[in-house]
């Protein structure tokens, strides 16, 4: 079976998962940490579990030389221990290609990136001009990844989500925190902001900024914008373009979903 084929029978299985799950309406709808760069500031809630995925394509271009990403899977499991704190788990399936005047190299790289482990707590409900605050951290261990995406040193985040709820049919979400590892111990502040929109009960649109500033080198800025289809209150589909405002990213194109299983 190939890549495309596996993702797509992944994904058509999660969505299937929904004909076990009646709607609730004393239960609000899902909310995500996909498809923008911005995590949200809320956990998923003792004893339900989450699964978000999709794919993306990416590429960068400079000086006759091409570099394209395949993300067949960008899989976050989400699942609630307690009322204000989660366990993720989460990894990627990247096929990088590259080309030279328009011709493609054979050393096509493939594999999973680290695999991202680690919590979000809840620490503030939003109350007038306090934002709902929560507080993220990850580890990426090295050993989890791939030969063609295993980095020299392991990878550490962390960073604080707030958002602002500014009126029935729109709100601001933004990130700020800093970010260790890959294939240099440089520190470098991340930052997002994203501003979303109820453009019905079922779709939803966002905007949103973010990059990181690392201490040594340049700092490299992206935008996005998407849209979101709320199938039912545990099931999201969404879509979403992008791209760099500093070089890296001549276009970002991803799709995906959401799918909430509800303790019981």
């Amino acid at each position: 079976m190939n890549k495309i084929k596996l993702t797509t029978t992944v994904l058509l299985f999660i969505a299937s998962l929904s004909s076990f799950s009646q709607e609730d309406t004393k239960v609000g709808a899902i909310v995500t940490d996909r498809p923008d760069a911005t995590e949200a500031s809320s956990t998923v809630g003792k004893g339900n579990l989450q699964f978000e995925t999709g794919g993306l394509y990416e590429s960068f271009e400079e000086s006759s030389i091409k570099s394209e990403n395949y993300v067949y899977n960008t899989m976050l499991i989400r699942y609630g221990i307690l009322d204000n704190v989660e366990l993720r788990l989460g990894w990627n399936f990247i096929e990088g290609v590259t080309k030279v005047s328009g011709n493609k190299l054979d050393n096509v790289a493939s594999g999973l990136t680290p695999l991202l482990l680690g919590l979000k707590i809840d620490i503030a409900e939003e109350n007038g001009a306090m934002p709902e605050i929560a507080i993220i951290g990850h580890v990426f261990p090295v050993f989890s990844a791939s030969t063609d995406y295993k980095p020299e040193y392991t990878g550490i985040d962390f960073r604080l989500s707030l958002s602002h709820t500014l009126s029935k049919k729109s709100s601001l979400g933004y990130n700020i925190g800093a970010q260790w590892g890959d294939d240099s111990l440089e520190a470098a502040a991340i930052y997002t902001v994203a501003y979303g929109y109820s453009l019905t009960d079922k779709f939803g649109a966002y905007v949103e900024l973010y990059g990181d500033l690392p201490e040594d080198s340049s700092a490299n800025h992206y935008w996005d914008a998407g849209l979101t289809y709320l199938a039912t209150n545990d099931l999201q589909f969404d879509a979403y373009v992008g791209t760099s405002i500093t070089e890296g990213q001549d276009l970002l194109l991803g799709l995906g979903l959401s799918y909430r299983i509800r303790k019981k």
